[in-house]
Order: structure tokens, then sequence, then C-alpha cells
């Protein structure tokens, strides 16, 4: 049988069948991974194959991960040769971030939509704590908005505390499988709690299938939404380091650099000081954003101290 992954927590895996059983779930011990570089072989969003262990018991083993259509990964924090899958098979995403108490940076949020880019997983931007903003954040809000979308990604102002921005975000989640991501206090959590009422009461109970008693906080976890559609809660995300990407390619990952390279005069420009460059003659016109610009350079000298 076939069973989808709605919790992780590195040994156990919580997975959910179509006929909605609950299973607690490990790998089998002969599972052959030797393709597999990430640290956390099984993710969030996975469908597995798995057999259950006893007759009507609800403890199984995975014996076999059908091929993801997508995923979203970082640069693991315990070791930078390997990476780690945030979530799999996802038809968006959600960035929430803030313009104060605590602050996004706009590099934290270019580094998470590269990440979105390079598997093809639409993301939305969700600028929270809109009632805490003055005049500077509203400012600096109407510059990464106007930045954003003309590179096409989707902006929405909002403010969980006072429900600002709540209905057009729930439109966008039903039907589909959702990632909600970025650092610890930018409301991601109170706008679950805003979702789900209950889910202090159903996160309490994890211990008892995991066997360890783990911090929930710590690792993904999916929802099934009322309307229809999941989301996949993950932990604040303190860096966000890019896995699996050649500095030469990261242009290949801006929406609005990517249609113009074939118009700079060199195959492999890297838009700094070439001669020809499209990118550079378009952000000089006012064509593309100076600050979206002035981001990847500073992205890609960071990736190329590290290679």
């Amino acid at each position: 049988m076939t069973g989808l992954v709605y919790k992780s927590t590195g040994s156990w895996y919580q997975v959910r069948t179509a006929d909605g059983k609950l299973f607690q779930a490990r790998l089998r011990g002969l599972m052959k991974l030797d393709n597999i570089t990430s640290t956390n072989p099984i993710a969030v969003g996975d469908t597995v194959t798995l057999e259950s262990e006893e007759e009507d018991g609800d403890i199984a083993v995975i014996s076999e991960i059908v091929e993801r259509k997508n995923y979203v990964a970082r640069i693991s924090p315990h070791n930078k040769h390997h990476h780690h899958i945030v979530a799999s098979n996802l038809d968006q995403s959600l960035l929430f971030a803030t313009l104060r108490d605590p602050k996004t940076s706009q590099g934290f949020i270019d580094r998470f939509l590269v990440a979105c880019e390079m598997h093809h997983v639409p993301a939305v931007i969700v600028f929270n704590k809109a009632d805490l903003y003055k005049e500077k954040e509203n400012r600096k809000f109407t510059e990464l908005n106007e930045a954003y979308a003309a590179a096409g990604y989707r902006v929405i102002l909002a403010s969980v505390a006072e429900k600002k921005g709540m209905d057009e975000v729930m439109s966008l989640l039903k039907n589909k499988t959702t990632l909600l991501s970025g650092h610890s206090g930018v409301g991601k959590s109170s706008f679950i709690n805003l979702l789900f009422p209950e889910l202090k009461l159903r996160t309490q109970d994890v211990s008892d299938w995991s066997g360890k008693g783990l911090h929930t906080t710590t690792f993904a976890e999916m929802f099934d939404l009322p309307g229809g559609g999941r989301i996949i809660d993950t932990p604040g995300i303190r860096e966000l380091a890019l896995a699996h990407i050649d500095y030469r390619e990261l242009s290949h990952f801006f929406p609005e650099m990517r249609e113009r390279l074939n118009d700079c005069q060199f195959n492999d420009c890297l838009h700094l000081e070439e001669p020809g460059c499209a990118i550079k003659k378009a952000v000089a016109k006012g064509e593309l954003s100076a600050l979206r610009y002035d981001s990847y350079c500073t992205l890609l000298a960071s990736m190329q101290e590290i290679r």
C-alpha cells in the first residue's frame, strides 16, 4: 500500500494512507539508499510504499519512496556537503517575511525564491506584521513590492494579529499543497493557529508515537485544510544556504533576468563587468530592479567565496 508522509522526526514517520489510516513507520533496514545525498532520506510530502508489521496494527515499514515531482532543499546546517529536503511534492510555497520585529533580510528572501525556482515551485511572499509598520517600513514595502511584482511574484501585505490580508492568503491555499516557511518570529505559527485553533491539542500527542519525547516544533509537519488542500509547517529557518547550484547558473533562477540572458554578448556572462551585458543595460535603463540586481551580486559573491 502507499501513503503520504505527514511528519518526520528523522527516524520515525507519520504516514496516512488513502483510506485515512495513520501509520507510524520506519525505514526498512535493507532499503537501498545509495543514491540519496540528503540528510533526510524521506521528507514530509513524500509518497511512500509501506507494509504493516502486524495485522490491524498501526506500525509499518517503508520499502520504497515514490519519485518526487519537486522539492525545496537547503544545505544541511550540520554538513555543507549534504542537503536537507525541507518538503516535497509541492504546488506552491508561502514565505512569511517581516520588515520589523524581526526584520527579514532581502538576501534571505531571494535565497528562498532561488531555492523554489530551482525546482519549479511557485512562491508567494507574505509581508506580515503590517500593523507594526511605520513610515519607514511602509516605504520599504512599496519598494520591495514593486521589485518582486516586476519579477513575477505575488506579494501580500498582511497582519495576522489584525486578520488583514488573511482572506487573500487563505484563498491561495484551497486544494493545494503549500509549504509555509520563514524565520522564527515572523508570525507563521500565529497564522497556523488561525487556521487550526486546536493545533496545540493535536501536537501534544506526537511523542506517544515517536518514542523520543522530541519537541514538535523541531520538525516539518503537514496538516489537512478543512476546505481542501494541505499546508506543510516548517521550523523557523535562521539561515538558508543554497544546495546543488553552480554560481554560474544563479541568474537562471532570477525570472526577470532569465528572460534576457540570450541577449548578453557572452554565453558565460556573470552580469558583473562583462561588455555587452543585457542585464546591466536593463538595470541602467530602469527596466530591471536595482534592488534585485544588487541582491544577485551579493549572493553571487557569497557563492564564489565558498566554492
